[in-house]
């Protein structure tokens, strides 16, 4: 018998007429039906497979899901693919290697036989046939359950009947899968018991070699232990890889120029599908081994913006590519077989990347590969003054940390991970004004409920090493999928063996969700980007699955919401809202700590109850080490399946973001309050609002400045500018030893004072316009009176050249090349026909080399210095002691200075990087090169004026690490630079000896 006759031996009906049809609901509409251009869901959905020939896709809307990209890939796919077929079909960790179009044969050798036509799939551990009529079921067919295989005819049959039945190939098997029926969406149904399926090919002459596939396939199935499993279907898998090669026939181009080829898969969520990768000078190709689901995959390397190196199954073997700037998903995933594969393509890419930013830029680069739209693989320091300055979001800061941290919706053991944010989802109303609306975000999940914590603890306390407090993680391929059923239920079959899970552990409501992770007893999972994005399917079962009956009676359908939600779309934005208030960017950095920062690991994980399986983290297990296959496969899968701790970014504590509660000034001037937020009195208010008016208005055009006079005053390179505070006189130092007095009105130079053959470091002007101060070399300070035109006063207060001066309210800083920086108290002292000085020592900080600059914050609480050794040293003032010390440099220390608000140092050096540091944590955010060292700048926490060695001025734009302006200046390099303090006025002075007067006009 074929088939499995029933039992009057009548011949089996068409699988179609075999099982059920189930009607479609009254006025609703079909269930889940897959449209038959539309390939698998994943396919369709997910952001790793295409890039069109030559596009170039913009900035995705926020929250674009990696599973709902439908819409926007189905005409895509329509050019490539027509089936129901889909990866998601095959189990976990299972190839698809070929098809072949054939016939099912029913009721064979019966004059009442008759052929479904379809596909018939060879895959790795199974034997799928796809039939071209949709409302058929698609066939699966496991090896392992496999009893026999064989070519029809191979029996003895006669000649005649066996030469009717060339082609034909037999199975006979104990169990067989029907999947998606009528093209629904469905659990799969199961038939078990001794049957015989036959499959005719169009081509006979493939037979013998399917069949010899299937049997080797089927050998590898049956082995006892899953590791000789894996080891033999890898084995067939890189026998079939080595007898091909990626088609050169593919080049978009005959003069494209080859650059490299090797061996690899594309991961999508639960699948990789293997293949051939292939770059040329001008496209990135990927060729499926299988052909599916296109001939193809092509990116263009103009079109790339991001590229980044991942962890795939805990070995350093993904990479990432990113056709946009912002989105969640990527345009292609790769798994490379070694590590150098990886490391060789990742290499051309940022080598086309870099070549592209000499042409577009000259030789300003970025320190991560930055070009025109082009951004090889970033640091989290790239986007922290971003999010701290507010001009990317708290949704944008985290999609680009889980970026960084290897965290990818193509590989859901890693997929983004976002915080539960809101506290409350029982209330009428959302009071995002209340903190007690908002989840503590310094805790994790398991240590929100204190009973549950201590339980938790008492069990940790008593376990033996390694410890771990939590049996389950926050991040899961279940989890993800747990939350995205509604739109990616062909993911959660895959995952579950072809079964959705039981109708009372699904997603069913926020409230209880939330119940559970703050009462259950192995519940601690996170949220997903898609709770803070635009989209709200998998809110709504928008498909209609039949996603089964609660308990109660209830069947699962929507999502239940807040009764502050009026709907899921107003939920997503009341969630969103959340997410970028006030309470959550102040609180943000505290979360961070804890899954990308210092709280993740160690001894800080344990003070904050964050420890979860070794295994969980990076570096918790080296598979290469594991010789027992059976082990390793075990091993991997586990980790696989219980979820991933992302990559540690951060080993000190974060910074805050930066927020305004009150009223406070953004460039306070230096008789202002310090770094921190105060209310401004009425009757300041409009002043000071048009000073900052000016100001902004100044550096937002301070790309316009232009060259209005320049005057050579000096015969050596010139150290230091200072203006009197009623504007009329420049005061200039310089390598000559000599302190030069310019009159602005006039345009003359007025006078010129030596005090001693040594040069001059700097001069600052004091209040009243009455007195200079310069620093010399030949270790003093000298006061210089400008009403009597002579030296007033030296202070002999170093024992090695004083290098930079700043003036405080009565206070002199002093820096030198002694390695000191010393504090002085300056009281003027009326004296015989002119003004002495009582100088006290107040402070001296000490330091380890020469230091070479210093700067005050706005209020004087606050100094910075850097040595000839690279190292910044912040200091509190009010203590005389070290806040922080940050290696920053590669050489001496040319400049440093605070931030107007007081909350960023940035720093430039001798090795041509400008560095920005965060106050409060001394954690380096930001790191720009340019091929020159830049000599001075002035800045506004935003936008850096910077004097070049190469004599120009150049304008970055901190935010967007780029040179937005190169200003022509000085033939050498630019030493000195001054503003006023409406901005609008700059002079210059440099090696040229010159000084350059400088406008903006706009």
């Amino acid at each position: 018998m074929t088939q499995k006759e029933s039992k009057t031996g009548t011949c089996p009906r068409p699988l179609g007429a075999r099982l059920r049809r189930r009607p479609p609901l009254p006025n609703s509409s079909p269930r889940v039906r897959t449209p038959a251009a539309g390939g698998r869901l994943a396919e369709s959905a997910c952001a790793g497979l295409l890039s069109l020939p030559g596009s170039s896709r913009g900035p995705q809307a926020r929250g674009t899901m990696a599973f709902i990209r439908k819409k926007q890939r189905e005409q895509q796919l329509q050019l490539y693919s027509k089936e129901r077929f889909s990866l998601l079909l095959l189990n976990l960790e299972e190839y698809y290697f070929e098809q072949h179009t054939a016939n099912h044969i029913f009721c064979e050798g019966r004059q009442n036989e008759r052929k479904t036509r379809g596909s018939l799939k060879i895959c790795s551990k199974s034997v799928i046939f796809e039939p071209d009529e949709t409302f058929q079921p698609i066939v699966k067919i496991p090896l392992r359950d496999c009893i026999k295989i064989e070519k029809q005819g191979d029996n003895g049959a006669n000649s005649l009947f066996a030469k009717t039945r060339q082609g034909r190939i037999s199975l006979v098997f104990s169990q067989v899968y029907f999947i998606k029926e009528h093209n629904i969406v469905a659990p799969y149904k199961i038939e078990r018991g001794k049957m015989q399926y036959v499959f005719e090919l169009d081509i006979a002459g493939k037979v013998e070699d399917v069949v010899e596939t299937l049997l080797q396939l089927h050998r590898a199935s049956c082995l006892d232990k899953l590791g000789d499993q894996t080891a033999m279907i890898t084995a067939i898998l890189q026998s079939r890889l080595a007898r091909t090669s990626f088609d050169k026939n593919r080049f978009q181009s005959l003069s494209e120029i080859f650059k490299m080829e090797c061996k690899a898969e594309m991961v999508t969520p639960l699948v990789t599908n293997p293949g051939h990768v292939c770059i040329t000078d001008t496209n990135l190709y990927f060729q499926p081994l299988n052909g599916y689901p296109k001939p193809v995959v092509q990116i263009t390397l103009q079109d790339v913006r991001r590229i980044y190196k991942r962890r795939h199954g805990l070995m350093p073997l993904g990479l990432e590519v990113f056709c946009t700037e912002d989105d969640l998903c990527s345009d292609i995933y790769l798994k490379f077989y070694e590590s150098q594969d990886r490391d060789e393509l990742y290499f051309y890419i940022a080598t086309y990347l870099d070549e592209e930013t000499e042409a577009d830029r000259g030789q300003v680069i970025r320190h991560s590969h930055i070009a025109k739209n082009h951004i090889t693989e970033h640091t989290a320091e790239s986007y922290m003054l971003q999010w701290q300055r507010g001009h990317i979001s708290n949704y944008q800061y985290l999609l680009h940390l889980n970026n960084l941290a290897d965290r990818s919706c193509n590989d859901l053991s890693q997929y983004p991970v976002f915080p539960w944010i809101i506290n409350d989802y029982f209330s009428a109303e959302l009071d995002l004004s209340n903190p007690e609306t908002f989840r503590d975000l310094s805790k994790p999940i398991g240590a929100l409920n204190k009973e549950r914590l201590e339980r938790l603890l008492i069990r940790y306390q008593e376990m033996p090493e390694p410890k771990f407090m939590y049996g389950s993680h926050y991040s899961s391929p279940g989890y993800v999928l747990f939350y995205l059923v509604r739109i990616a239920p062909e993911h959660m079959l895959c995952l579950q063996n072809g079964r959705f899970d039981h109708a009372d552990r699904m997603f069913n409501s926020i409230a209880e969700t939330w119940k559970n992770c703050l009462d259950g007893a192995t519940d601690f999972k996170e949220l997903i980007p898609e709770f803070y994005g635009d989209d709200f399917s998998f809110l709504v079962n928008n498909l209609k699955l039949d996603l089964g009956k609660r308990q109660g009676g209830k069947m699962v359908d929507d999502v239940q919401l807040p009764p502050w939600a009026s709907g899921p779309k107003d939920f997503l934005q009341k969630s969103k809202e959340a997410l970028e208030s006030n309470y959550v960017s102040e609180h943000l950095h505290e979360w961070i700590d804890l899954i990308f920062g210092y709280k993740q690991k160690g001894n800080e994980a344990i003070g904050a109850h964050n420890i979860f399986h070794p295994l969980t983290y990076e570096g918790g297990v080296d598979l290469n080490s594991i010789a027992d296959p059976d082990e390793k496969v075990a091993m991997l899968t586990q980790i696989l399946e219980f979820g991933q701790t992302p990559k540690q970014l951060f080993v000190i504590p974060h910074p805050r973001r930066i927020t305004t509660k009150v009223k406070s000034l953004p460039r306070p001037s230096s008789q202002s309050a310090s770094l921190a937020d105060s209310p401004v009195s009425p009757g300041e208010e409009s002043f000071e609002d048009l000073t900052e008016e000016s100001r902004t208005l100044a550096w937002n055009n301070i790309t316009k400045l232009k060259l209005h006079e320049s005057y050579k005053i000096h015969k050596e390179a010139i150290t230091g500018i200072a203006v009197s505070f009623n504007g009329s006189s420049v005061f200039t130092t310089s390598q000559d030893s000599t302190l030069k007095m310019f009159s602005k009105e006039s345009r003359t130079l007025q006078r010129s004072i030596s005090f001693s053959n040594m040069a001059l470091s700097s001069c600052l002007v004091l209040p009243g316009d009455n007195t200079v101060i310069s620093s010399s070399w030949d270790n003093n300070v000298y006061f210089y009176s400008i009403a009597f035109g002579r030296r007033q006063d030296t202070l002999m207060g170093h024992d090695d050249a004083v290098s930079k001066i700043s003036w405080h309210n009565n206070r002199l800083y002093s820096a030198s090349w002694d390695s000191t920086v010393k504090v002085w108290s300056c009281v003027p002292l009326e004296m015989t026909g002119t003004k002495k000085h009582h100088f006290e020592l107040l402070a001296e900080l000490e330091h380890d080399v020469s230091v070479d600059t210093i700067s005050l914050n706005s209020a004087s609480t606050l100094l910075v210095s850097g040595t000839k050794e690279g190292i910044i040293n912040i200091w509190d003032l009010t203590t005389a002691t070290m806040l922080h010390q940050i290696s920053c440099h590669s050489g001496t220390v040319y400049n440093a200075a605070f931030s107007p608000d007081s909350r960023h140092v940035l720093s430039t050096g001798e090795d041509g990087c400008l560095k920005v540091i965060d106050v409060q944590t001394g954690m380096l955010i930001s790191s720009m090169t340019s091929e020159h060292p830049q000599r001075c700048f002035l800045w506004d926490g935003n936008c850096v004026l910077a004097g070049s060695q190469s004599g120009e001025l150049l304008v970055w734009d901190l935010i967007e690490a780029r040179v937005s302006e190169r200003i022509q200046g000085h033939t050498g390099a630019v030493t000195s630079i001054w503003m006023n303090e409406q901005c609008s006025s700059i002079i210059t002075g440099g090696e040229d000896r010159q000084i350059m007067f400088w406008k903006l006009q706009y």
